[in-house]
């Protein structure tokens, strides 16, 4: 797994414009912008404003602006629209347990074991050591691993140290449970003054029988899929969610490592107890196979994400066309049917009624069927004169030429 982008930091119940919490401007560089922060989270450290309540909670303003400021996507976001477009593009639920009560944290505990997803920022008191360089680093040398037990929202630092060769070739470093413990593997960047700040966090997922936690650094750009961006591009179009599954495709923010030491973190993410892990660190060079292929198939996955927003253009063009032209072949078929309906309906009287000539003349129709003067005949008594010379007459309109050739 990718290494994941750092979480984010409780907003303040009121919050002011970011730029102006950290004194930057809004053209100021990613590093200007991390300058400020290390500069002001040591000045409201609560470490160093024991008397001071208010520095607790500028610490946390701090952090939260930074936390916008520090991460491209949402900094783009919050230029364009402001803290609104933050909470229209939010769709995880973020707790710091460290700030609950137990009684808080007992309904978390058992949201997620509804199915829940809740996400976890660290502790600020793992951040604010870190900051102040005064928290406790264990060797963790490559090839080898280290078994432990670390407190709930408590982080175990180590550090790990490469050479030319390994940077070149790139580490992987990992943290598993078999107890199924909920973990984060935490990647602190080290700062001039020697507190580290915290650059990258992966949370554990469930492997089978074991949960775990992986970053690996190489040679060239990786990328991580973030599931979020594929939510979001999905729920904002149902029906062209196919074309969003490449969407969440994201380079990481630290690709590769530079020879030194670097320094990772176990954090206890449990609710009510310790979490017991195995962290190990290795070389890349033993996946270069994996890593070659993995390198094949990202530049795969970046080119089909190409083709496939191209395609999405020709695929809604199509689509266009294909309902106007489903509409009209139904206004035709509707068209024909009622011709044809129409058609019949006129057909139909020819077969359907059957005409007579009335005494004047004139067509007539007979409800029962049947010939006018039968009506006649039958009603006359004794057949009188009159009566004889219609039917006479009634008779010279009956003729047909077959009779009379025979005559003939």
């Amino acid at each position: 797994m990718a290494p994941g982008r750092m979480g984010g930091t409780s907003a303040p119940a009121v919050r002011r414009d970011p730029y102006e919490v950290l004194c930057v401007s809004r053209d100021s560089s990613d590093q200007e912008i991390k300058t400020a922060y290390r500069k002001l989270a040591l000045k409201y450290h609560p470490d160093k404003n024991a008397s001071n309540p208010e520095a607790s909670e500028l610490f946390k303003e701090v952090a939260y602006s930074y936390s916008i400021l520090s991460d491209p996507e949402k900094r783009r976001h919050y230029d364009a629209a402001g803290f609104e477009a933050l909470e229209s593009e939010s769709t995880d639920v973020e707790i710091d347990l460290s700030n609950l009560g137990t009684v808080n944290t007992m309904f978390a505990a058992l949201f997620s074991k509804l199915g829940v997803p809740i996400k976890t920022t660290i502790s600020a008191t793992v951040i604010e050591e870190a900051l102040s360089g005064t928290v406790a680093v264990r060797p963790l040398p490559l090839g080898t691993s280290i078994t432990g037990k670390v407190d709930k929202q408590c982080a175990h630092f180590y550090g790990v140290t490469i050479h030319d060769q390994q940077a070149q070739a790139g580490i992987v470093v990992r943290v598993t449970s078999a107890a199924q413990s909920k973990l984060k593997l935490l990647y602190f960047e080290q700062e001039e003054d020697g507190g580290y700040g915290l650059a990258l966090q992966e949370d554990s997922e469930n492997t089978g029988k074991v949960t775990s936690a992986g970053m690996y650094f190489l040679h060239f750009q990786v990328y991580r899929m973030d599931s979020v961006v594929n939510t979001l591009a999905m729920a904002k179009d149902p029906e062209a969610a196919f074309f969003k599954r490449l969407e969440g495709l994201q380079p990481c923010e630290v690709s590769e490592l530079k020879p030194g030491t670097h320094i990772f973190a176990v954090y206890g993410d449990n609710f009510f107890k310790p979490a017991t892990y195995t962290i190990e660190a290795l070389c890349a060079k033993s996946y270069e196979d994996t890593t070659e292929k993995l390198k094949e198939i990202e530049s795969k996955i970046l080119a089909k994400r190409t083709d496939l927003r191209q395609f999405e253009i020709e695929y809604r063009k199509a689509l266009t066309q294909f309902q106007e032209v489903t509409t009209k072949y139904n206004q035709e078929k509707q068209s024909v049917d009622d011709l044809l309906k129409n058609r019949e309906t006129l057909q139909s009287s020819f077969t359907i009624h059957r005409s007579a000539i009335n005494f004047n003349g004139n067509a007539t129709t007979s409800s029962s069927g049947k010939i006018p003067n039968e009506d006649i005949r039958s009603n006359s008594p004794n057949g009188s004169p009159d009566v004889k010379d219609k039917l006479n007459k009634k008779k010279w309109f009956n003729l047909n030429l077959g009779r009379s050739d025979k005559k003939g």
